[in-house]
């Protein structure tokens, strides 16, 4: 429907050439396809009717561990937290372009510092990684602090908040497209609002995620949304995601 769209459009453009000297308004009017029409969320962070909720705050039964098996994390008072040891978590569905709203939580409780400080990310495709970072006051390499893409782009500013709060991302991701033997024909981008601020502007990918190492694109198709066990008690609630197709 989209690229469809997009054809009526540059159609629609080339046309104005010809009716440079026509002086009628709807030479310029494109009615055709109409957008589809949802219901938004009471509040922003309300899922839309054409969302898929991840977690409404009930069970993990849209989730899963890296083996495939159930998911190990605890579910208590509408709330998932990390269950160090468990591995992370991953949706049984797969995506590609996607809308995704999270919001997450560090414990109140500061137990160490930089990278160790409430350590987990948001992987998209299970590849590339937006941070989760307990970084109020607390330093550490910018492309890896909360909001970053990490160790590819560092946030724009840093708006966390204080360890105990809740805290949202809103994430646009846009999948990388292959073409010919695997070449990258589009990288993936990412666009990140934290506590609805932007910190990635349509940030192009230079590959997934890598601790060590440049990162470099290998061809894939769909993959899951996962949350990462790194060892801390990270919460996590409201999760719902749009395909973007």
């Amino acid at each position: 429907m989209r690229i469809h769209t997009y054809i009526v459009i540059y159609a629609s453009l080339a046309a104005f050439h010809t009716f440079a000297q026509d002086k009628n308004p709807q030479s310029t009017e494109l009615w055709e396809p109409q957008p589809k029409i949802i219901t938004p969320g009471k509040l922003p962070s309300d899922a839309p009717s054409d969302a898929i909720v991840l977690f409404d705050g009930k069970n993990l039964d849209a989730w899963k561990n890296a083996k495939g098996e159930k998911a190990g994390w605890e579910v208590k008072d509408g709330i998932i937290t990390v269950t160090k040891g468990t591995g992370d978590i991953l949706t049984k569905q797969l995506f590609g372009s996607c809308q995704l709203h999270i919001e997450w939580r560090t414990p109140v409780a500061i137990e160490s510092e930089g990278q160790g400080r409430s350590n987990s990310g948001v992987f998209l495709q299970e590849r590339y990684e937006v941070q989760i970072l307990d970084n109020f006051e607390n330093k550490t390499y910018s492309n890896g602090q909360a909001g970053s893409i990490y160790k590819q782009y560092p946030p724009l500013v840093n708006a966390c908040k204080k360890p105990g709060e809740w805290q949202t991302y809103d994430i646009i991701y846009t999948a990388p497209v292959f073409g010919k033997e695997g070449r990258v024909v589009h990288p993936a981008a990412i666009t990140v609002l934290h506590n609805g601020v932007l910190v990635q502007n349509h940030s192009i990918l230079l590959g997934p995620s890598e601790y060590i190492g440049i990162p470099f694109y290998k061809e894939h198709g769909k993959a899951s949304i996962k949350l990462q066990d790194h060892g801390n008690p990270i919460s996590f609630r409201n999760i719902w995601v749009r395909e973007l197709e």
